[in-house]
This record gives C-alpha cells, sequence and structure tokens, in this order.
C-alpha cells in the first residue's frame, strides 16, 4: 500500500518512486477510489511525474498541459504528499478560490494527507475594522445602493472568521463602498491602528505562515516584489515548492508590478483622507475644505489634459506644447503646499502625519516619473501614460522582467513548478523562457487527451474582407450567422475589442428580434462576469458577447456551448508604448520584433480562446476564426499547426453538416 504521509526533507533525498505515482492515478488507485468520477490519464500521471522529480530535486520545470489533462490533480497530489511548505499561485482570484474551497479539499480528502491549508488575498479584499468604523461615523457614502451595502458590511463583520468580501455576495465585487471599508498599503495603520489584534490582514498572514500549502494569485505574489505588502516575502524563504498556475500570464503581470504607476486617483484618496482627518483631528488647523480642493483640481485638471479616454502614449509622443507638463508641475507644487500644511499639524494625530507621509511619497513618484526620460539605459525602462475616464496613470515599465525575476528566483534551491495550457508555439518554449529568464529550464508538453479530429471543427470562412476594412465587423456577423442558426444559439462571439463587442451585440440583437430568434443574448457589460456564465449554462441556447475576459478561465461543458467564434487575430495593438519600445529594442538586437514577439503572443492567446470550445471527452463544436490571414499570410500555417489538431474547413455546408450531427469526410485543407 502507497504511504501518504508527508515525507521529511531527508526523505525527499531518498527518491519518490515513480511506482508511487502510478498506484496514486491508477485505475485501482487511492484517486479512483477516494474521488468520483475518476478517470485514469496517462498525460496526467505523467505530468505528475515531472512535477514529483522536479520537488524531489528542487528543480524547475515547465509543465504545458493541454485542455483535459487535469493539470490541477497531476500537480497537486505531488504538492500535497511532497513539497514540504507550498505556495501555489494562480492567474485569477476565482482559480485561487476554486482550489483552496473545492480542488484541495477533494485531493487531500482522497489522499487522507495531514496538510494545512491557507488562502491569502490583497488587503483589499479584506474588511478593516478602522476604515469600516471610519466610514459609519462620517457618512459620506457616494451612492444610495452604498446605505444598504453599509448595513450589509456592518451585520458581516461580526459573523464572519476571515472578513473576506467573496464571502458577502450582497455586495457586488466592483461596489465603490468597498474602497471606503478596506485599508491600503497607504492608508493602514499598521501596528498603531485600535483594532490591530482583529485585523483580518494580519490574521490570513499569520495563518498564511503557519499553513503547508498557501494559495495566492500572481497579482498578490508580484505587488509583493514591489511593495513587500502582501505577505508573500515572509512565505518565500520558508517554501520548498512555488507552483504557477495558468503561468502564461505571469510575463503580463510581473512587467505591471516591477514597473512603478503612479495615478491621480491616488491623489484623489489621499484628499480625501486629509479632509476626513484634519476635520476630526484638527478641525481648527486649517480651512481643510480649500486646501483639499485645490489638490483635487490640480489632479483633476491633470487628467484633463487628455480628453480621450483610452490615450495611451510614451512620453516622447506627447508634443512639447502638450499642457500635460504645466499641469504636472503645478500638481506637485500643490502637493508640495499640501504637505507644509500637513506637516504643522502632524503631531495631533498619527493619521495626520501618515497622509504627510504619503503626500511626499506621492510628489516623490511624480517627480522621478517626470525626470527619468523615454528610457532609463540603467533601468531599461519605457515611460507612458494612460487616460481612464476619471483617472491618469503614469508609468514606468520595464523593457525587460527576466533579470528582475531571476533575481527574485534567487536564493535557497526550491522547486518551480510554470504550468499552463498555453506556454508554447508549435512545442516550442522560447518565447516564453526568453521573456522570464528561464531559457535553460526544462520544458515538457502532454497533448490533450482528447478526440479533436472527431470532436471538433476549424472553420475560416472565405471572401471575408481584410481586419483592418471598414464594415469588417459587420462582415463577421454576416459570416457568422449561418452557424450561430445552425448549432441553435449555444455560442460564444469572441472579441479582440470593446468597440466590436458592442458592434456585434447590436446587430445580434436585431438580429433575434426581426427573425424571432428566442436565444438569450447576453452581453459583456451589462451582467458581471460570473452571472453571465451563470446565465449561459442555465440557458442552454445563448449566445455570449465577449472580449478578452472571456478568452481564458471559462469552463463551459456539454451542449451550452457548441460554436466558439473569433472575430480576429489577436494581435496586440501596434501603438502600445510597451510593446513597440520591446519591438525598438529587439530590432536592434537584429531580431524581427513581429515573428519573434507578437506573432508568438497572439497564438498563445488564440490557444486560449480555442481552449473554450471542447472542455469535456464528450464535448463537439466548432472553432471559427475570421481572420482571413489565417490562411492568406505565410504565418497563417504556424499559427493553426500550434491549435489543437482539429479537422478544417472553409465551406459553411460542413459545418452545418457537424453541427447536425452527421459525420463529414476527412480533413479539408484550409
Amino acid at each position: 500500500m502507497t504511504d501518504l504521509t508527508p515525507h521529511s526533507t531527508s526523505e525527499q533525498t531518498a527518491g519518490i518512486h515513480d511506482a508511487e505515482i502510478n498506484d496514486l492515478f491508477s485505475a485501482a488507485g487511492t484517486l479512483a477510489k477516494g474521488i468520483e468520477g475518476f478517470r485514469p490519464r496517462q498525460s496526467q500521471t505523467d505530468m505528475a511525474r515531472a512535477v514529483a522529480d522536479a520537488i524531489q530535486s528542487r528543480s524547475t520545470l515547465l509543465a504545458e498541459a493541454g485542455t483535459g489533462t487535469g493539470k490541477t490533480f497531476a500537480y497537486l497530489v505531488p504538492a500535497l504528499l511532497w513539497g514540504g511548505k507550498v505556495i501555489i499561485s494562480t492567474g485569477t482570484k476565482n482559480l485561487q478560490d476554486q482550489l483552496f474551497l473545492r480542488d484541495i479539499p477533494i485531493v487531500r480528502q482522497a489522499m487522507n494527507a495531514p496538510v494545512t491549508v491557507a488562502l491569502l488575498k490583497g488587503r483589499a479584499n479584506y474588511l478593516c475594522h478602522f476604515h469600516l468604523e471610519r466610514t459609519q461615523q462620517n457618512g459620506r457614502l457616494t451612492s444610495r445602493d452604498d446605505v444598504g451595502y453599509l448595513r450589509d458590511i456592518s451585520r458581516f463583520i461580526k459573523t464572519t472568521s476571515s472578513g473576506d468580501k467573496a464571502e458577502l455576495s450582497r455586495v457586488p465585487e466592483n461596489a465603490l463602498i468597498w474602497n471606503l471599508v478596506t485599508s491600503t498599503r497607504d492608508n493602514c495603520l499598521g501596528a498603531e491602528c485600535t483594532y490591530y489584534q482583529d485585523c483580518f490582514v494580519m490574521k490570513a498572514r499569520k495563518e498564511a505562515q503557519q499553513a503547508d500549502v498557501v494559495v495566492v494569485n500572481h497579482h498578490l505574489f508580484f505587488a509583493d516584489v514591489a511593495l513587500k505588502d502582501t505577505g508573500v516575502a515572509e512565505l518565500l524563504p520558508t517554501a520548498n515548492t512555488v507552483i504557477f498556475d495558468e503561468a502564461h500570464q505571469l510575463p503580463d503581470t510581473a512587467t505591471l508590478f516591477f514597473g512603478d504607476t503612479v495615478s491621480t486617483s491616488q491623489v484623489m484618496e489621499l484628499c480625501r483622507d486629509v479632509l476626513a482627518e484634519g476635520l476630526t483631528h484638527a478641525r481648527d488647523g486649517a480651512d481643510w475644505g480649500t486646501v483639499v480642493s485645490t489638490v483635487e483640481k490640480a489632479a483633476r485638471d491633470l487628467r484633463l489634459t487628455f480628453p480621450s479616454e483610452g490615450t495611451r502614449l510614451a512620453l516622447e509622443q506627447i508634443a512639447q506644447s502638450s499642457p500635460f507638463f504645466p499641469a504636472l508641475e503645478h500638481l506637485k507644487s500643490m502637493l508640495k503646499q499640501l504637505a507644509e500644511v500637513l506637516s504643522s499639524q502632524a503631531e495631533r494625530a498619527e493619521t495626520i502625519e501618515q497622509c504627510r507621509v504619503r503626500t511626499i511619497e506621492l510628489n516623490a513618484q511624480l517627480e522621478a516619473w517626470n525626470h527619468v526620460g523615454l528610457v532609463d539605459e540603467h533601468a531599461a525602462k519605457v515611460l507612458w501614460v494612460e487616460a481612464f475616464s476619471q483617472a491618469l496613470q503614469l508609468h514606468q515599465t520595464p523593457l525587460s522582467i527576466a533579470p528582475i525575476f531571476s533575481k527574485q528566483r534567487e536564493g535557497p534551491p526550491r522547486a518551480w513548478i510554470f504550468t499552463s495550457a498555453t506556454l508554447a508555439v508549435k512545442n516550442d518554449f522560447s518565447h516564453y523562457t526568453d521573456q522570464l529568464g528561464l531559457s535553460d529550464e526544462p520544458a515538457k508538453s502532454w497533448p490533450s487527451p482528447f478526440d479533436y479530429a472527431n470532436q471538433a471543427l476549424l472553420y475560416v470562412p472565405g471572401h471575408l474582407p481584410p481586419p483592418n476594412s471598414p464594415g469588417y465587423t459587420d462582415a463577421v456577423v454576416d459570416a457568422a450567422l449561418p452557424v450561430i442558426e445552425a448549432a441553435g444559439g449555444r455560442a460564444f462571439v469572441l472579441c479582440t475589442t470593446l468597440r466590436a463587442v458592442k458592434r456585434v451585440a447590436e446587430r445580434l440583437r436585431e438580429i433575434f428580434e426581426q427573425k424571432k430568434y428566442n436565444w438569450p443574448l447576453l452581453v459583456q457589460g451589462e451582467l458581471g462576469r460570473t452571472e453571465l456564465l451563470s446565465q449561459f449554462r442555465a440557458s442552454g441556447n445563448a449566445v455570449l458577447v465577449g472580449s478578452q475576459s472571456f478568452w481564458e478561465g471559462v469552463d463551459v461543458r456539454g451542449d451550452a456551448l457548441s460554436v466558439v467564434i473569433i472575430d480576429k487575430l489577436p494581435f496586440a495593438p501596434p501603438d502600445d508604448p510597451v510593446l513597440a519600445a520591446r519591438i525598438a529594442e529587439m530590432e536592434k538586437r537584429g531580431l524581427n520584433g513581429f515573428m519573434n514577439h507578437q506573432l508568438p503572443e497572439a497564438i498563445i492567446n488564440l490557444k486560449q480562446g480555442a481552449g473554450r470550445l471542447i472542455r469535456d471527452e464528450n464535448d463537439r463544436g466548432v472553432l471559427m476564426i475570421c481572420d482571413s490571414r489565417l490562411i492568406s499570410k505565410p504565418y497563417g500555417r504556424r499559427i493553426w499547426q500550434s491549435l489543437p489538431p482539429f479537422k478544417r474547413t472553409r465551406e459553411i455546408g460542413t459545418v452545418q453538416q457537424f453541427l447536425s450531427g452527421s459525420p463529414i469526410s476527412s480533413e479539408t485543407e484550409a
């Protein structure tokens, strides 16, 4: 019988036998006995052996596992049995909750593994006693809904043991009230807080330090590198094993946090807190309303120097005559004046002193951004601005994260596991490994066990105009409609832009009404993502129109989803300042920016979108890619050869025949 007791470090060095893994994952093994519906899959067993070997040798492994491999169990089993202290980092909070609430308990119970598990999220996910009390006292709420939400939160804090806002589903995750009842790194009082002993953030971090397995997410993991404010810093030195699930997201997440961002929204939050603390502790110390309003106006004026929401410009693209530069100088001047006022009153309350420090730090960030230049040769960063509806963000972004991430991985030897369904391009991992500085590390790939040749069809319609043509989105709808009709709804329409989402939804709504189709039309932005997916599954014949957030991390099994329609190949916008700077840097080194960066990125994104279609061994469906470049461009072959081995067609009749359940002839070359 297999010994299911976690091995000590000395026992790990004695070796983890392949026979143990084979026994655990066999048809008569521990998992089959303990987990309803478990079926052995050779690719899952092979991946579990590779993960166990990496844990034993404290080495690095890149593991690409096709849809249906069962990669979660493949890494959980060896991690829970032999991993020692384990950090598991996921791509999203949803997946984090799924691991903690469902997957780990199932595996732990099946194996009777005596390990303790903790969930750790960023501080914005935990209620703050101090800020809730302050909000209850000053009553500065932004909407009528907030009054009811505040009542719900006040009741919730008396019963919750974790303080995790995910447990309070009645209050939407994006409700503005959360900003008033949670803390930030800037406004947390730390050990000076009256409620320090009851603090949910501190409790979560303490539990994480004591647990054998800690579940975090990528944002939390990398925020710690930049901010040292997540609790991961205390965990990493003691960890024997670090596992990144949905690891294809790491380059983007790491880029976000290894850079530096300062925003006018931070200035507005500071002003809100200054007003509250000034009126509470030093009402006679200044005309706080006037002091704050001058800074708020300077922040708003800076935002308005770029009238269009969605503007993204590198520093060198901003004209020297732009009002942006004087507005930035004015905001810095106003922050200096605010710091002087706060200095004169700081001794009256710790919270006023904290606001003074925040003001100085914000001003220092603005000064640093303004004086680096377009690319700092030593730090290799690109400076750029991004305009949102209510805020302007000033970014410093590294051109390469490889040296920073490599430094993060230094220290005592430990296992590093990177796993996803999409890490490679035609079994070539170099694009991914170059980004993270993992070029010399072992990489393995296990194909999906699904029978794509019989379960799925790739359809690329003929006669569509080039993707940059006027009216292209309308042409996509016209081409997609016969496919949606043949499937009786049951479709995802995945768009590369929000503008396309809006236009596709408008057209389909008109057509469905005109033709009296009784298919629910679900559109991103009209409801939350979770609610949209819940309604899609429940209806059985809906059409969902969405953009990037539905390309990955979405699992709809069975007949409810039979068609995935993708409007364009998901190339990043060519005017993206960071992309442009990276391509320019690559071309200086004699590389082709398109072939070496843009194309592999697009292929990995497309693989994620295509992965929504077949989620189960009984699923059948059509993947429709409307972009003619898949056929007309020389690089098109590289794209579709990186996808699972679909049968391919360009004929709508073949699609209709397939969706009717009739057999189709052997592969038609696309």
